[in-house]
């Protein structure tokens, strides 16, 4: 379980820590070319949620993230991890995206945004650590959940060998 709060805990502290960095040295809407007609620094904020759906909806952001934090919490503290280390890093990375933007709206009623993707002329939403980490959690998710579970639980339980064991 420590390797799991080190997930976490790392997920949430560069979250933080590169909002901090965007909110202190940028102004909103301010945009820096990293790769010129590709990826750019734009400092975003976004009262809504992914691709800026429900905006201004807080009390309905607190109430399902809570909800999802305690569901995160509670299924994490059922896995074997030695048997489900996968799972147990997806959980991880949901967990430390979900706190990083929790934060960020009971702080601010707003999630900051800085990396921003174009791709052929096209501009994507803007997104942050915290949605990389959900993002990633998620894929990881769906993998373990068609591809890996099965497999799993055919091997005996004590030949699991998994790298959250602590």
């Amino acid at each position: 379980m420590k390797k799991v709060l080190l997930i976490v805990m790392g997920v949430l502290v560069l979250d933080q820590v590169t909002k901090l960095i965007i909110t202190g040295n940028m102004e909103i809407g301010q945009s820096i070319p990293v790769i010129d007609n590709f990826l750019y620094i734009t400092y975003h904020r976004n009262a809504g949620a992914a691709f800026g759906l429900f905006q201004g909806q807080m009390l309905f952001f607190y109430v399902a993230t809570l909800v999802a934090i305690g569901a995160i919490v509670l299924w994490l503290k059922q896995l074997d991890l030695r048997r489900e280390w996968i799972m147990g890093v997806a959980l991880a990375l949901l967990l430390g995206g979900a706190l990083g933007n929790f934060i960020d709206r009971i702080l601010n009623q707003s999630v900051v945004d800085f990396v921003h993707t174009v791709w052929w002329g096209n501009s994507f939403p803007i997104f942050n650590v915290a949605d990389i980490a959900l993002t990633i959690g998620a894929i990881i998710m769906v993998v373990d959940v068609l591809f890996l579970e099965k497999r799993r639980n055919l091997d005996p339980p004590d030949q699991a060998e998994g790298v959250l064991n602590d």
